[in-house]
């Protein structure tokens, strides 16, 4: 799997470019036949379609019809055109709820839904991220969701990222279970199926009986070897109630 980074190109150029202060339209010469957001939107079109591997400066200059160095003129390089792309994805509004649990569970199924829009966010690595107004706005719209419920800000940041590292694991196993019935044409039930006989040939019980039996009920339960589904839903619950617990 092809990994990127947010944060890998110049910090002055990416921020520039994130809040419009670097603009192709205000360079002499002829106007500019796209914004920057509508070279942005051509990359997420391809990352979304084919993999964040497939994304080029050549292939966005193709897809928009220009040639891949007048792309220059618009985006320094893919660095600051992968800050872009992750900042314009995670535009998002209000996360309205009578309670902060209930907020807080929009927070994180949001974020869910976002990745199964966009696959490739899951190849993106932000351990520095792209310092953008949909990027910080999500921050703090994210922090108010507990806003004043009792917990230090050094806490609020710290339950922010448990969410959000939550959410990237859950969704990497949903995706990734959605690939491999894609390219391999076989549902999980199919599958399953199809390996259970073959593994009741050489397995011993007897050997491993914790996971015979809990993987007997699972396999029987699912249908399949996981559920991503029903575990998101399990663990999202028991994170909440941990979140409530740092509470009392």
């Amino acid at each position: 799997m092809t990994i990127d980074f947010t944060g890998g190109g110049d910090p002055r150029r990416s921020i520039e470019l994130l809040w419009g202060l670097r603009s192709a339209v205000s360079r002499p010469g002829p106007k500019p036949r796209f914004t920057v957001a509508e070279v942005a939107a051509a990359a997420i079109a391809i990352a979304d379609a084919e993999g964040l591997g497939a994304l080029s400066m050549r292939k966005v200059a193709e897809r928009l019809g220009v040639s891949p160095m007048s792309l220059y003129t618009y985006v320094p390089g893919k660095a600051e055109l992968i800050d872009l792309m992750f900042d314009t994805v995670l535009a998002s509004g209000e996360v309205d709820g009578d309670d902060w649990r209930e907020r807080l569970e929009r927070v994180a199924r949001d974020n869910f839904a976002l990745y199964l829009r966009h696959p490739w966010l899951l190849q993106v690595a932000t351990a520095r991220p792209p310092l953008g107004p949909h990027v910080v706005a999500k921050y703090d719209r994210d922090l108010r969701a507990i806003d004043g419920i009792g917990l230090t800000d050094i806490e609020m940041d710290l339950v922010v990222q448990l969410v959000a590292d939550y959410v990237h694991g859950a969704a990497r196993t949903a995706v990734a279970a959605t690939l491999v019935a894609q390219r391999t044409g076989l549902t999980d039930e199919q599958w399953w199926e199809r390996a259970a006989p073959v593994l009741a040939e050489v397995l011993d019980p007897s050997a491993t009986p914790t996971a015979s039996r809990v993987g007997s009920a699972a396999g029987a339960e699912y249908n399949a070897a996981s559920d991503p589904a029903r575990a998101f839903e399990f663990g999202l619950a028991r994170l909440l109630d941990g979140v409530a617990a740092l509470l009392k």
